[in-house]
């Protein structure tokens, strides 16, 4: 594998950059990736913050609005998603804000209830269990879950 230049690795990046939102984690996997020298990568990245081309809070936007009005994700899938690209918890919690409560809780009402049509169970007992457990691995909160379901929380 021939190893690129920090010019060329840096263009390569700038690329990378503009075709969608990107985390600083993602870039410097992507330049390890490429086989770009170890001490290229830190110059790489602080030209592509400074630029503008990386941009944590505008990838974190980004990454939640996606997440969320696409995936149909809870803050909690959101946020462990976001803890993987390395995003420090000061700014997840900055931007979750983004989402407006009645439209998180009407999308909850509406999983619920789509998955409600597909799920087979003897009693109700094991048909919002069934549910429970969908909406937990979407990565709503337990007490949202339980209270669109008007179950007690326990």
């Amino acid at each position: 594998m021939k190893t690129l230049t920090q010019n060329e690795a840096l263009l390569k990046a700038i690329a990378y950059c503009s075709i969608a939102e990107r985390s600083l984690n993602d870039v410097k996997q992507k330049l390890m990736d490429w086989g770009v020298l170890h001490e290229h990568i830190e110059p790489i990245l602080t030209h592509l913050l400074n630029e503008r081309y990386v941009d944590i809070d505008r990838f974190t936007r980004a990454y939640i609005h996606d997440r969320f009005l696409h995936d149909k994700w809870g803050r909690i899938k959101i946020a462990q998603g976001l803890r993987l690209k390395g995003i420090d918890k000061q700014t997840i919690e900055k931007h979750m804000t983004d989402i407006p409560e009645d439209e998180y809780c009407i999308a909850l009402q509406e999983l619920l209830k789509k998955k409600a049509l597909s799920v087979k169970a003897r009693n109700n007992y094991e048909r919002n269990g069934k549910l429970i457990r969908f909406a937990l691995s979407r990565g709503f909160e337990m007490s949202l879950i339980c209270q669109h379901l008007h179950v007690d929380e326990e």
